[in-house]
């Protein structure tokens, strides 16, 4: 195992997973595969679930107290934002709004899963 020399800055390297906690596995579990999220562990009857997001991971971990309310977004870039509406379309999922240009140079869109985590689908525009 390589240390760094005492001194040196770390530097950020990427987002290794996101959690978002859930009231019920079954219906998030449903949700993010029928997005296409490969499961990697857990499944709709456990209380932790993780699924690949690339190289990073989004995890699911069951909630049974306290409120759970909005806390921000998640951005996943995909390769094609309008295949990636079309499927959540298919799947029965309601996005926000249809893809979009935004001035900062992303075509996106956002769905908001069961528990109100909200996600934005973004491509960088060429």
């Amino acid at each position: 195992m390589n240390l760094p020399s005492a001194g040196t800055e770390p530097e950020i390297e990427g987002l290794s997973a996101v959690t978002f906690s859930t009231r019920d596995m079954r219906r998030a579990v449903h949700f993010y595969q029928a997005l296409g999220f490969s499961l990697l562990h857990g499944g709709e009857n456990e209380a932790f679930t993780s699924f690949a997001l690339g190289r990073s991971f989004l995890n699911l971990t069951t909630e049974t107290h306290g409120p759970i309310s909005w806390w921000g977004r998640v951005i996943i870039y995909v390769s094609d934002v309008d295949a990636m509406y079309r499927k959540a379309l298919a799947a029965g999922i309601t996005p926000a709004f249809t893809p979009r240009d935004a001035p900062w140079n992303e075509r996106y869109f956002h769905v908001s899963d069961p528990d109100g985590h909200e996600l934005s689908f973004a491509r960088p525009l060429s």
